[in-house]
């Protein structure tokens, strides 16, 4: 069992940023991909970014790329999501999840997910 709490959403104006945490307890060895997901009210969860906890590889998507860092404390068991220059697009609900897969960027190849965290960004 792996659990995952996010934190540090909320509500920030267009060109802001925001860092958004995720603290993962139990088997985590058990699940060497960590991804942050989001999902925008009546819109279909996607993928934003991905990382490997023992070589720190990461992976974005093009929306976000450039913008966004992706990060890792493995003494802490923490990933991170920095997040710059931030659009009214970006605001969504933002999951973080993990995974048993090294190349995983699909919803379906998650299978741990926390609870979600809003972040809202206003023009």
């Amino acid at each position: 069992q792996v659990q995952l709490v996010e934190s540090g959403g909320g509500l920030v104006q267009a060109g802001g940023s925001l860092r958004l945490s995720c603290a993962a307890s139990g088997r985590t060895f058990r699940r060497p991909g960590m991804g942050w997901f989001r999902q925008a009210p009546g819109k279909e969860r996607e993928f934003v970014a991905r990382i490997l906890w023992n070589t720190g590889y990461t992976g974005y998507a093009d929306s976000v790329k450039g913008r966004f860092t992706i990060s890792r404390d493995n003494a802490k068991n923490m990933v991170y999501l920095q997040m710059n220059s931030l659009k009214p697009e970006d605001t969504a609900v933002y999951y973080c999840a993990a995974s048993q897969s090294v190349v995983a960027t699909m919803r379906n190849e998650y299978d741990y997910w926390g609870q979600g965290t809003q972040v809202t960004v206003s023009s």
